[in-house]
């Protein structure tokens, strides 16, 4: 390779990432590609493997989610006063019970008890290990780090998704059983990946309180107008975004228009592939422009997969399955944009003792958009209001993306996504006034 070459190279991959977050990306790759094994087959394993009604199954899942969500404040308090480090420590092994402990349910009340261990250890993994990517780096580089975060996730869950795909038969028990235990020695992996890390991640000790001032509470964290307003568009914009995309997409595609289920798989693979091809030149193309601009092109993008899923309702043969495989593909570019720019945001506004129950926030958008979405979904699909359907999620995109337009105005423009030579130039010298104006980007 070229000395030219190699610094081309070096200019889009950004610097070189300390040890630790190299450690810590190798910990998600490999804890996804345990995920990747089993995501897709839970509520299948279940009612057509053990005979638990779909039903039941359903509720397993659903109470697991509800439990995440009762348990999420209290994770984010935990990451707090402890650190993320002992979190990310003790939260892989139980994790690792609780995946384990689905290779041996044969019962209906049997399913509850790993979905509730499996609640406990999953709640803490994003509050902690966003906690801990955030202090691994400089506020310039989080960006970059929570996107190959998720190009790292993304790989994993695909790769173990086709290496399932290719190993799991629904008439051998078996081989649901191994996927499980698959998945078991991965969280223990990462586990270990962790505690091979245990010079980082220990508690801050919170700034003294002055007469006027007392220790950060989840109040004081609610006070946060900054926060609030990205909550809100959070919850508005993954509902209509990922929790739309779960269970409205393959519906929509095999039912309403009448794609086989093979054409759906090839679009949730063509999703990945994007991602991970993608993630890198977004981060480039990102780095020093505004972050809640990105946001709301989020908003534009997501709607335009809906309505491009939409129009195939109204094709046939080859172009009913190519604006298929294409709704997933649109909806990879926005979440290229989302899953860096999010996260940094939160973790610029979080002050580093309450950083913990600042991502517990984020992760508090992701528990609620994951029940309304489907809920949602499932009501007006399973009415056969394929159409309204259509209009609710696009109209929901597009009212996120404008929330997040409005964002800059609560921001500052560190926060926003622009370097501090790009924040301002002098235009005038009256009188000293230092009168200022933004750069445009």
């Amino acid at each position: 390779m070229s000395l030219l070459s190699e610094r081309r190279l070096r200019g889009w991959a950004g610097a070189p990432l300390p040890a630790p977050v190299r450690r810590m990306l190798a910990a998600v790759l490999v804890g996804a590609l345990g995920n990747g094994l089993v995501l897709p087959f839970l509520v299948v394993y279940l009612s057509q493997v053990r005979g638990i009604p779909a039903s039941i199954a359903g509720l397993a899942v659903a109470w697991e989610a509800l439990l995440s969500f009762a348990l999420t404040p209290t994770a984010g308090w935990l990451v707090d006063r402890f650190g993320p480090g002992p979190v990310l420590r003790l939260s892989p092994l139980v994790c690792a019970v609780a995946t384990a402990g689905w290779a041996f349910v044969h019962t209906a009340p049997q399913a509850f008890l790993p979905a509730t261990v499996s609640a406990v250890g999953n709640v803490g993994l994003w509050p902690a290990g966003a906690t801990l990517l955030s202090r691994l780096v400089g506020e310039d580089e989080r960006q970059r780090v929570f996107g190959l975060n998720f190009a790292a996730l993304n790989l994993g869950i695909g790769v173990g998704g086709l290496l399932a795909g290719l190993f799991v038969d629904a008439r051998r028990p078996v081989t649901f059983q191994l996927l499980y235990l698959g998945d078991a020695l991965a969280f223990l992996a990462f586990a270990a990946i962790m505690f091979s890390m245990r010079g980082v991640g220990g508690p801050i000790p919170p700034a003294t309180p002055t007469e006027e001032e007392s220790p950060g509470t989840w109040r004081d964290i609610a006070a946060d107008r900054a926060l609030r307003r990205l909550a809100v568009l959070s919850v508005v914009m993954l509902t209509c975004g990922y929790g739309a995309l779960e269970v409205g997409f393959p519906y929509f595609a095999s039912t309403v228009v009448g794609v086989s289920d093979r054409v759906v798989a090839f679009g949730y693979v063509g999703n990945t592939v994007a991602i991970v091809l993608g993630q890198m030149v977004v981060i480039r193309v990102l780095r020093g422009r505004r972050r809640s601009r990105a946001l709301g092109l989020v908003g534009l993008l997501w709607a335009g997969s809906w309505l491009v899923l939409g129009l195939a309702s109204k094709a046939s043969g080859a172009g009913a399955v190519l604006l298929v495989l294409l709704c997933p593909l649109v909806f990879a570019v926005g979440e290229t944009l989302w899953q860096p720019v999010t996260p940094a945001i939160i973790n610029d506004l979080a002050p580093e003792d309450l950083r913990g129950r600042y991502n517990a926030v984020g992760t508090l958008t992701w528990s609620l958009s994951g029940m309304l979405g489907p809920a949602l979904t499932g009501v007006l699909l399973g009415a056969g209001h394929s159409a309204a359907w259509v209009v609710l999620v696009t109209v929901g995109c597009l009212a996120a993306g404008a929330l997040a337009l409005r964002l800059r105005r609560v921001l500052t423009p560190g926060q926003d996504g622009l370097a501090p030579g790009d924040m301002a130039i002098p235009i005038g010298h009256a009188a000293g006034a230092g009168l200022v104006a933004e750069v445009p980007d």
